[in-house]
């Protein structure tokens, strides 16, 4: 039988999920701060709308300084606590009572074109060699190139139509005459029915878990040993394009990101030769 506590805390937690709902966030960032705030409440054994701001930031230094979790983790516990105290429990926020971490900037891992060629050629299953060169082709999300339908490639167009794709918005891919010509083989030997790639049963799409597993045996028999994701074709793509001449706000839209920002990173990693570059003392007249 459950007790007023736990009540409590399950009523909370039907708030917090209808309102990240109403607010149309993904099923990915409702879980994790669904988890967040349970987590914060296990810790205490407290109902999370009963602790202080003491307790809530001593919990966010337990958990980096003895936990050793990750900025983005500790950020997204404070944003999780924010929703639950303003949104649910409709009570005053103070930033300043919540300092957060500043997150870690690193620079994402690229392939060269060469190692995606080797990945590609390594890959012998059409469908898996497909979905890898798609992904490629197109710089796409994982979540996007497993929720592609049939009807979202437009080859009157030559686009790829990403519906909803992060943060909810759509937008349109070029889409390239081989990658087309290697999408009706693949077409003609699978007969996919909704999905371009479906799982085990027709009409559902494939798996995160399957396609990250494919790469990770397509890498290993490409015999590339640095540590790469499924999500490394992607940076890779717009690091090719970038180091190909193409303009950042045109890499930004095919990206899908929000602000420049975010597609500046790939200027830090583009290949050049340190030889071919004057320094501006040459250029002085003295």
């Amino acid at each position: 039988m459950l007790n007023l506590k736990h009540i409590v805390m399950k009523n909370l937690r039907e708030k917090m999920l209808q309102v990240m709902q109403q607010k149309n966030f993904s099923p990915r960032t409702i879980a994790t701060y669904l988890v967040c705030v349970s987590n914060l409440a296990k810790h205490y054994n407290q109902s999370p709308d009963l602790l202080t701001v003491k307790q809530v930031n001593d919990y966010l230094h337990h958990l980096i300084m003895h936990k050793h979790v990750s900025k983005s983790l500790v950020n997204q516990t404070i944003s999780a606590y924010k929703l639950l105290k303003v949104n649910v429990l409709k009570k005053k926020w103070r930033s300043l009572d919540f300092p957060r971490p500043k997150r870690e900037k690193y620079l994402p891992t690229v392939l060269s074109k060469e190692e995606v060629a080797r990945i590609i050629s390594a890959t012998t299953n059409l469908k898996h060699k497909t979905l890898i060169i798609l992904t490629y082709s197109a710089g796409l999300r994982i979540s996007e190139v497993i929720n592609l339908k049939l009807t979202d490639i437009n080859s009157d167009r030559m686009q790829i139509n990403i519906r909803q794709g992060k943060g909810h918005k759509d937008r349109n891919i070029m889409l390239s005459e081989a990658v087309l010509i290697q999408l009706r083989t693949y077409w003609k030997e699978y007969r996919p029915m909704v999905y371009l790639f479906e799982g085990y049963l027709n009409g559902t799409p494939y798996s995160e878990r399957s396609a990250q597993g494919l790469f990770k045996k397509s890498v290993a028999l490409a015999k590339i040993k640095r540590h790469v994701t499924f999500h490394t074709l992607r940076h890779s793509f717009a690091t090719h394009l970038v180091e190909n001449g193409v303009d950042d706000v045109v890499v930004q839209r095919l990206l899908g990101h929000n602000n420049l920002h975010t597609t500046s990173v790939y200027l830090h990693l583009q290949n050049y030769n340190i030889n071919d570059i004057r320094s501006p003392f040459d250029n002085l007249v003295l």
